[in-house]
């Protein structure tokens, strides 16, 4: 029992971690040091800061993510993450988003209409930019 108790809160953790980004991102911007710095200190939970985002493979960010037991959902929500902040042009995590929700189609073994909504809309705004 104490172990789904310190899963529903490492759970709860990372959810409210992802909020936290995704209202970062909710609004596109162009941005500037200090915004990055509060997007950097969220994802120091995870091992992660714009730079490394920036520079890491796809696979390996997925396995990064799989370290930290995130489930289908927060996996979608941090794609979602990486597709807002690409917005301002600033950063391009675009290639990133589009590897996670390829593998969350792949490896959940659930067809999700959302999912490749999602991806057509990334990969047409991709085409037009």
């Amino acid at each position: 029992m104490l172990n789904k108790g310190l899963r529903d809160e490492k759970k709860v953790r990372i959810d409210n971690m992802l909020s936290t980004l995704l209202s970062f991102v909710f609004v596109p911007k162009f941005w500037n040091i200090e915004d990055t710095s509060l997007i950097d200190s969220q994802l120091t939970d995870f091992d992660l800061t714009t730079v490394i985002i920036d520079q890491i493979e796809e696979k390996d960010l997925i396995q990064l993510l799989d370290k930290y037991e995130m489930d289908w959902e927060q996996k979608e929500q941090f794609a979602d993450f990486l597709v807002g902040y690409s917005k301002g042009g600033q950063f391009d995590y675009i290639p990133k988003a589009v590897a996670i929700y390829e593998h969350i189609q792949l490896e959940s073994k659930t067809f999700s209409f959302e999912i490749i909504n999602k991806l057509a809309a990334v990969k047409k705004n991709c085409e037009e930019h």
